[in-house]
C-alpha cells in the first residue's frame, strides 16, 4: 500500500488517509481520512464535516471498507495530564486534579496515579483505551469504572465547548449518557488519597481477575452481561468457545472475546457475532461499537 500524502488543514491539523486497522486493538478496518488535532481550533475545523472520534481503538470493530466520515484523533495537549491537585476543589482525602486530556492513554494514566498513591480508578487497570473513549462508554470491570473517578468533563460540540459533571449525565453500566456529536476533550479526576502500596494492591486484585482473558488481538468483551448473567458463560454453554470463521475465533480462554489469529477481516468477526446471537438462548446487547453501525 502506498502511503498517502500528509496535508495540513487551515488550522494546522495533520490530515492523512490511513487504514484504521493500525489504530484498533483488533487489527481490522479499512481506510479513512484521519485528522490529528491538538487544539480546540483544530477540533472545531475537523467537526465541520461528518466525523467520528477514535480513541485507543479498543471495543471497536471497523468495516473492511473503512468509513466515509473524517476520523478524529486527539493529540498534543489533548493527550497530556495535569495531576497536580486543585486546592480550590480538593477536600482531603478527596483530591481533584487538573485537566487530563481525552487522548491520554488510560494504562499510562493508571500507572502514574498508582505512583502518586491516588485511587478510585484502579478497577480500570489493563483496559487498552484512551481516557476520552473510556469515559464515553464508562469502561470498567467488576472492580470499578471510569465514572468512579470523574469530577468534571469538558465536551466539545458543534455549538461550542461546555463543562458538565456526572450529575448532569444519565450514565450507567457501560454507558456515559454523553450525546452523539459530543467529543470528550478533557476531564478533571476526583480521586482518593491513599498510598502507592494500597493502590497497587487493589490494582493487583483487578488484574488477577483478568488472567483468564486472551492475549491475542481483541477488542475486549463482545457482549454486555444480560441481567447480571455472564455473557461468556452463556457462550461457553452454547459450545462456541474455540469456534473459528476465517481468521477470527471465539477465544478458547473466554467465550465473550473474539480474537484475530492474524489477517482476520471485519466480515469474519461479524459472522462470529451473528453465530453467537443465533446460538445463545437470550438476547445479547453488543458491547463493541461497530463502524458503520448495524442497520
Amino acid at each position: 500500500m502506498t502511503a498517502s500524502p500528509v496535508t495540513r488543514s487551515r488550522t494546522g491539523a495533520r490530515v492523512e488517509r490511513l487504514p484504521l486497522s493500525r489504530f484498533t486493538t483488533l487489527g481490522v478496518g479499512g481506510e479513512a481520512e484521519v485528522w490529528f488535532v491538538g487544539t480546540h481550533e483544530q477540533l472545531a475545523e475537523a467537526m465541520e464535516a461528518p466525523y467520528r472520534v477514535l480513541g485507543g481503538g479498543s471495543n471497536l470493530v471497523v468495516a473492511d471498507e473503512g468509513v466515509p466520515e473524517r476520523v478524529i484523533r486527539l493529540t498534543g495537549p489533548f493527550a497530556e495530564a495535569d495531576l497536580v491537585p486543585d486546592p480550590a476543589l480538593s477536600d482531603p482525602p478527596t483530591v481533584v486534579t487538573g485537566w487530563v486530556g481525552g487522548g491520554m492513554p488510560l494504562p499510562g494514566l493508571i500507572r502514574r496515579l498508582q505512583k502518586l498513591g491516588l485511587g478510585n480508578l484502579e478497577g480500570t487497570v489493563g483496559i487498552p483505551a484512551q481516557v476520552g473513549g473510556a469515559v464515553w462508554m464508562n469502561a470498567g470491570t467488576r472492580f470499578g469504572e471510569m465514572f468512579d473517578g470523574l469530577h468534571t468533563l469538558e465536551l466539545v460540540t458543534p455549538q461550542g465547548v461546555r463543562q458538565v459533571t456526572p450529575l448532569d449525565l444519565d450514565w450507567g453500566y457501560r454507558r456515559s449518557g454523553i450525546p452523539r456529536g459530543h467529543v470528550v476533550t478533557r476531564v478533571r479526576l476526583k480521586l482518593r488519597s491513599s498510598t502507592p502500596e494500597e493502590v497497587r494492591a487493589r490494582m493487583d486484585l483487578a488484574d488477577q481477575a483478568r488472567k483468564g482473558q486472551p492475549k491475542m488481538k481483541t477488542p475486549g468483551c463482545a457482549f454486555k452481561n444480560p441481567g447480571g448473567v455472564s455473557a461468556g458463560k452463556l457462550i461457553d454453554e452454547a459450545g462456541l468457545k474455540g469456534t473459528r470463521i476465517g481468521n477470527a475465533m471465539i477465544a478458547p480462554e473466554h467465550g465473550n472475546f473474539i480474537v484475530n489469529l492474524g489477517g482476520a477481516s471485519s466480515a469474519d468477526v461479524h459472522a462470529l457475532l451473528n453465530l453467537i446471537r443465533e446460538r445463545v438462548g437470550v438476547p445479547l446487547e453488543l458491547e463493541y461499537e461497530l463502524w458503520p453501525e448495524e442497520g
